[in-house]
């Protein structure tokens, strides 16, 4: 009796809870066009931005505004050569087809981009003709077969920062200039200019050449070449030294103007005038990596503008930092990083000495560590009567240039000698004859052999 009961009840609930669907679906269907139904609808329906927002419960980035789109780069032209390395992070900005050339911006810093091409430059068929020495800025000239590329690349500073602390650099710019077939040695074939386009070009004021005019170079002459002894005044050398300083001018080693305080005629090499110490170190570096052009492991690498200076007198922004640095870093010249903490100082405008020559450039020959020295065997050696003023420092040095035998800086720069005299300041001929031949004991090259392998 009792089941019968809760079976009664449970058909009664069941019938009322139809009706009231019944009810409920006709009520729907009735408002479907008025306001209550179309209002009922929307606030049953799904949410619209969940649409735009999330599939398979996973978020969708926006759309990037205009803003973010970055702007259109210019179009490299069809004639362009594909060899020629192309940044990768780099977007070009224009192109003046005229002179072959375009320009480029990259976000990247200047650093990263010069060592890029230097890169480049120095594999795949390239052949690196100019590098600068910093390695930040400057101009680096490549050729490949009958192409022949300027690169030249430069920080990119924000006009907008006034800051004096703040870094005002945001990125790098740097051109692309190419020659290709003829015009890739135009230098060689195209007419000296007229007696009104008498301004030198850089490497003609390097080498202390003019200028064209009447007297010089008509202008029928085709200038080929640089000719030697561009220098005025070298027959004011000593005759023995004179080769030296013609090699090494037209290899371009002899900077005379870079760094210095005072301008000097450019004509003029004044090789019987003391030489500074900044001034042997600058060619001392050029001169290594010159005739060492094509053996990367023999040369010595520029310093980064981020070193910290190991001299207090020759701060990053210093002309010769580079240089100077850079040796310093490997070690030829003294300095804290070699483990002398008292050489704090590089002192670049005093004039150089002949022992500070020979103990920065026989380490360049020997490439290995100097000789243990004593007086006693200085004086068997040299037969040097002052062989005692020679510093202990120097002394290991003037033994191993003794040992590279006829190819001895000493005995190139000095002749024979029994008086070394090692705090006389040397001339600048002096110096180009230590510098006309990096080697030692037979195993090296002179500065007229690596003119030949140019020519």
């Amino acid at each position: 009796m009792g089941l019968y009961r809760i079976l009664l009840k449970v058909t009664v609930l069941f019938h009322r809870l139809s009706t009231s669907l019944i009810l409920l679906c006709l009520l729907l269907t009735s408002c479907a066009n008025s306001g209550l139904g179309e209002s009922l609808q929307t606030s049953l329906a799904a949410d619209p931005k969940l649409k735009d927002t999330a599939v398979d419960e996973q978020a969708i980035a926006p759309t990037p505004s205009p803003t973010e789109i970055p702007d259109s780069q210019a179009e490299l032209p069809t004639a362009f050569p594909t060899e020629i390395p192309q940044y990768p992070a780099a977007v070009l900005q224009s192109v003046n087809e005229s002179d072959r050339a375009t320009q480029w911006a990259s976000a990247d810093s200047s650093d990263r981009v010069f060592a890029f091409y230097q890169q480049q430059f120095q594999t795949n068929g390239w052949k690196l003709e100019e590098s600068p020495l910093s390695t930040t800025q400057g101009t680096l000239v490549a050729s490949r077969d009958d192409l022949r590329v300027t690169v030249t690349v430069q920080p990119k500073l924000d006009p907008s920062n006034t800051a004096p602390t703040a870094n005002p650099v945001v990125g790098t710019d740097f051109t692309i200039q190419y020659q290709q077939g003829s015009s890739s040695v135009g230098a060689a074939l195209s007419p000296t200019p007229s007696p009104t386009e008498s301004t030198p070009t850089p490497q003609e004021a390097f080498l202390g050449l003019s200028g064209s005019s009447d007297e010089t170079a008509p202008p029928s002459q085709p200038a080929v070449t640089l000719p030697p002894n561009s220098f005025t005044d070298i027959d004011k050398a000593p005759k023995e030294l004179q080769p030296y300083i013609t090699a090494l001018a037209q290899l371009g080693v002899l900077d005379l103007l870079a760094g210095s305080k005072e301008k000097a005629s450019v004509n003029n090499f004044a090789p019987n005038k003391p030489i500074s110490r900044r001034e042997y170190v600058r060619w001392l570096f050029a001169a290594n990596n010159r005739l060492y052009r094509d053996r990367l492991a023999q040369q010595i690498r520029p310093a980064a503008g981020s070193s910290q200076p190991a001299f207090r007198d020759v701060p990053v922004g210093d002309r010769d930092f580079a240089a100077i640095q850079g040796l310093a870093e490997a070690g030829i010249l003294s300095s804290a990083l070699s483990g002398d903490l008292a050489a704090v100082t590089f002192r670049p405008d005093a004039q150089l000495s002949r022992e500070n020559l020979l103990l920065w450039k026989v380490p360049m020959d020997t490439r290995q560590p100097l000789p243990t020295a004593s007086l006693d065997v200085l004086k068997q050696t040299w037969g040097f009567q002052d062989a005692a003023r020679i510093d202990p420092k120097a002394q290991r040095a003037v033994l191993a240039d003794y040992q590279n035998g006829d190819q001895s800086n000493i005995r190139r720069a000095f002749g024979y000698t029994t008086i070394f005299q090692p705090k006389k300041a040397v001339t600048r001929a002096e110096a180009a004859a230590t510098l006309g031949y990096f080697g030692y004991q037979g195993d090296g090259i002179s500065a007229q052999e690596a003119l030949k392998t140019e020519e």
